[in-house]
């Protein structure tokens, strides 16, 4: 059968049959789907302007403007007087006392002393004066040249000897002259007669030493105040700042030279009995709370040493109780008596028991009738720190002077009661204070109190 369907094996069957896919049928948009389609879209875009519009008016509103204003004023207010609070402590005073007032004339002084001396007359005598013509009236001009360039220094080295009339005319030069070049080389002039040890082969002869009369005369004359002002320097500022009179002048910085090498020549030269040391180191660490010294800081805190060092060791226990109480009665109890603690180098036993003992002086200037080192203690303990009413300032203060007293003082060691007491308080500090205390100083005295209970667990019974 030629037309077999099942003939599979002819290929112009399948060649001539393709297969041809079944048509889809169409779907007719009739035009009133079109005008129902652009209708809801013209009501989307109306709805969506209208949403626009209504939004704009909301913000744009003179009134809901001012109301707004006002509400965001309102919440900045509120947000600046809590930080406020959070940050008090930021807004007290800084240290710094007024130690000197106004400047007074200096002393005059006659050079007429200086023409007498045995270097100048062999000047005028020599040879060689017949070719610079040396005269009486050129005199001062002619020692000021040696003084600056160092030779003065050389020719008494030489001759062995310091003539009264160049040590006097010097000292006046380096404690009231306006000129820097001869102030200081006054002063250095000073320091290397001074230092010159008597163990060598030429021993310097000197005729005349100032004493402390008249290097408390000169700080007189600067303006130095001897008992602190009810104001600090912060407030009295503004006050004398634009004197041209008010001290120190510049000749501070070669005062307070001379006086640290007068205490390093104890051995050679006796210039001040301990009594004026002691007065002389009261003096320095009031020098270092004037903040219009903060230069001279390096000075002072070499000045403090060689003062500390010029006692023996028999003398320092009573000279240091004598230099704590003059420093508790003279400087104010607040931040001040902070620095004038912690401005004392730690350096050696007389530094550290001066720093412990002017600490515990101050605490006892806080409690009344209180004299006894554990009464002292036992009153911190009582102090109710949950009390808002408290001064969390005071209590800052109590820490600090607290920690220097018992570590500065090998002593209290093995002084079990008061360690346990002293352990007893920080724990107070730390527990009564809670961490979201908005106090002024309160973080302050939670976190100085948290530190002290770690870092002396391993030398108090905390």
């Amino acid at each position: 059968m030629e037309d077999d369907p099942f003939d599979f094996e002819s290929d112009a069957l399948l060649a001539s049959s393709p297969v041809v896919a079944p048509k889809k049928r169409k779907k007719v948009i009739g035009l009133d789907d079109l005008l129902v389609d652009h209708y809801k879209e013209k009501n989307r875009v109306i709805e969506r302007e209208s949403k626009i519009a209504k939004t704009k008016k909301t913000y744009n509103s003179d009134d809901d403007e001012d109301g707004r204003v006002a509400k965001l004023s309102k919440y900045v207010d509120e947000c600046h007087e809590k930080m406020t609070k959070l940050s008090d402590e930021d807004d007290v005073s800084i240290w710094g006392l007024q130690v000197f007032g106004n400047q007074k004339s200096p002393p005059s002084f006659e050079f007429t002393n200086l023409q007498s001396c045995s270097i100048f007359h062999s000047f005028l005598n020599h040879e060689v004066n017949s070719l610079v013509e040396l005269s009486t009236e050129s005199g001062e001009t002619f020692f000021e040249g040696l003084l600056t360039n160092g030779w003065l220094l050389k020719l008494v080295q030489k001759c062995g000897k310091v003539e009264k009339s160049i040590a006097t005319w010097t000292f006046h030069l380096m404690l009231y002259s306006s000129k820097e070049a001869l102030r200081s080389a006054a002063v250095n002039f000073w320091c290397a007669i001074l230092l010159k040890n008597e163990g060598e082969s030429l021993s310097l002869k000197i005729d005349w030493l100032p004493t402390y009369l008249e290097l408390n005369v000169a700080l007189e004359t600067y303006g130095y105040l001897l008992n602190s002002p009810k104001k600090d320097s912060c407030d009295t500022e503004m006050d004398l700042g634009d004197s041209e009179h008010v001290g120190p002048p510049q000749n501070i910085r070669a005062w307070i030279k001379y006086i640290s090498t007068c205490s390093q020549t104890r051995n050679f030269h006796f210039v001040f009995s301990t009594s004026e040391v002691e007065e002389l180191v009261v003096v320095i660490i009031r020098l270092m709370l004037d903040r219009q010294l903060l230069g001279l800081s390096m000075d002072l805190y070499e000045c403090m040493i060689s003062l500390i060092n010029f006692f023996k060791d028999e003398e320092w226990s009573a000279s240091c109780t004598k230099i704590s109480k003059s420093i508790a009665s003279r400087i104010p109890l607040d931040i001040n008596c902070l620095r004038a603690v912690e401005c004392i180098p730690s350096v050696c036993l007389h530094s550290k028991q001066l720093r412990s003992e002017i600490a515990f002086r101050f605490l006892l200037g806080y409690f009344d009738k209180v004299e006894d080192e554990e009464e002292v203690i036992r009153q911190l303990t009582l102090i109710n720190l949950k009390d808002k009413t408290c001064d969390l300032f005071r209590i800052y203060n109590y820490l600090v002077l607290t920690e220097n007293w018992f570590l500065y003082n090998p002593m209290m060691k093995e002084k079990t009661l008061l360690n346990e007491m002293w352990g007893l308080y920080l724990r107070n500090c730390c527990c009564q204070i809670n961490i979201t205390d908005t106090r002024s100083y309160a973080s302050k005295v939670r976190s100085k109190a948290s530190y002290l209970v770690q870092v002396t667990s391993d030398t108090m019974i905390v």
